[in-house]
């Protein structure tokens, strides 16, 4: 049957709606605790290594862009794209999102009265004045609601927390994003440079060969001592060893991007092939918005954000609470026809509880607050310092690896002059073998040492990316790229 609209609890509930309406209006400015303000950062006026970046404030919805193409290697480019939908730490921090998320949906259900209906039969015995009734079963149909009003803001600052930590979860997905682009491009130039590495030593070893073969035959003609043959051979078995070496280090960082692109390392292989390591160049200014585009200072700042917030929700469990809450609905016997008239129940009235006594516990919280906000500000204070020497470092390494570069490659051209004329002096019998060794032991070294500052400048460059917080020009639309080999 259908509910008689004059059942007068109908009217009443009307009249606690326009209430709770107007309680809104009334107390929708008042929210007690501490409004936000971002923490102060002292700030230098330059970077020491770049004197045309100035400090700015955080700005962590800047695009940050496709900063590997700056490479310019399609292969990384396509290893970036499998990483990005198949990496589980990616999968983790976008679960952890979502749930940060849905606590923002349930901070704000709690500025709407909860409803609830039931239904239900019961069946009872009873005894009046000693005399026992017979059993009797009841019919029962109600519909309650409750509301807290949010007279002291609590509602207010705990849904302002549950966004900043919504923000602080975003910031950490991206950082995830970030780290793993990151951690893929470094693995992925150190798996090339131990490609490098075993051309050099593949090379190596065939120069050795024909060193060997030559001393041979020179001992066989009798103008070589057996000592020259012995000295070749182990200088050959050594560096073999060397090239063996390299494929455990190759092996692993095979393994280790297969990890990160979401393969086993049984379905996953790199094809070994040339490669120059092209070090993409610094432009001498960037904008001063990178830095603070970093996922981790934005999740700091709005760790630090939320923090303050719940100092809000610690003060206002110091006033009353008030809550209004209204049911209504039927209750008869079994046989009776329920949902009429003679049976119908109502019930409407206002709550004010407040706390008298707790033991200073109310205070333990709000202080427990404040601390809390005081360390999410000086987290977000060192995670910004820490950000300022990341960059610094990178710019200090890159700056001297470029000139150490030039040096060593000086270096390696000396070093192939001399290993040339030892050779052909060694041939006409004015020096030992040993001469030719040791040019020869110079000559790889070089080589070696060359490769690894290349190396090195490629992951300096890959952790100033990161350290920028991704591309360090965004709004060209893409990225500077090195130069096609």
């Amino acid at each position: 049957m259908r509910v008689p609209t004059t059942y007068p609890g109908v009217a009443a509930l009307r009249r606690l709606q326009r209430c709770m309406a107007a309680a809104c209006a009334l107390l929708a400015g008042c929210a007690l605790g501490p409004d936000y303000v971002r923490p102060e950062v002292k700030l230098p006026a330059a970077y020491r290594e770049a004197q045309d970046w100035q400090p700015a404030q955080p700005a962590d919805a800047a695009p940050r862009g496709p900063w590997w193409k700056a490479f310019n290697d399609p292969e990384l480019d396509q290893l970036q794209e499998a990483a990005a939908g198949a990496n589980q730490d990616v999968a983790v921090a976008e679960a952890h999102y979502r749930q940060a998320v849905a606590s923002v949906d349930l901070a704000r259900s709690a500025f709407f009265p909860a409803v609830t209906a039931s239904a239900g039969i019961t069946r009872t015995a009873n005894a009046t004045n000693g005399l026992k009734l017979p059993p009797a079963t009841l019919h029962l149909a109600q519909v309650s609601a409750s509301w807290v009003p949010d007279l002291w803001g609590s509602v207010r600052r705990s849904l302002e927390a549950a966004h900043a930590n919504e923000a602080s979860s975003a910031a950490l997905l991206a950082n995830a994003v970030l780290s793993l682009q990151s951690e893929l491009a470094t693995a992925y130039f150190s798996l090339r440079v131990a490609d490098e590495q075993q051309r050099l030593l593949d090379e190596a070893v065939q120069a050795y060969q024909h060193s060997l073969d030559l001393t041979l035959s020179r001992y066989r003609g009798g103008v070589a001592a057996q000592s020259d043959v012995a000295q070749a051979r182990a200088q050959l078995e050594a560096t073999k060893a060397q090239a063996i070496d390299v494929g455990i280090q190759r092996g692993q960082m095979e393994h280790a991007i297969a990890v990160l692109v979401g393969k086993t390392p049984e379905e996953f292989a790199l094809t070994r092939r040339p490669f120059v390591l092209t070090v993409p160049a610094v432009p001498a200014q960037l904008p001063a918005s990178l830095l603070q585009r970093r996922p981790d200072v934005a999740s700091a700042e709005r760790l630090a954000a939320a923090a303050n917030a719940q100092i809000g929700v610690a003060q206002a469990a110091f006033f009353p609470s008030l809550t209004l809450s209204a049911s209504g609905g039927y209750r008869a016997p079994s046989g009776a026809n329920l949902l009429t008239s003679p049976y119908r129940f109502w019930s409407l009235g206002p709550t004010l509880a407040e706390t008298i006594f707790d033991a200073g516990a109310r205070s333990a919280v709000k202080q427990q607050d404040i601390a809390a906000f005081d360390a999410a500000a000086a987290t977000y204070r060192k995670t910004v310092l820490a950000a300022l020497q990341n960059v610094e470092d990178e710019l200090l390494a890159l700056r001297l690896l470029a000139q150490e570069a030039v040096v060593e490659d000086g270096a390696v051209a000396a070093a192939e002059d001399t290993l040339r004329l030892t050779n052909n002096q060694y041939k006409a019998g004015t020096v030992s073998y040993l001469n030719v060794i040791i040019a020869q032991t110079t000559a790889l070294n070089d080589h070696v040492t060359a490769l690894n500052i290349r190396s090195r400048q490629m992951a300096a460059t890959v952790q100033l990316f990161a350290g920028l917080g991704g591309d360090w020009n965004p709004e060209a639309g893409a990225p500077a790229r090195a130069p096609t080999p």
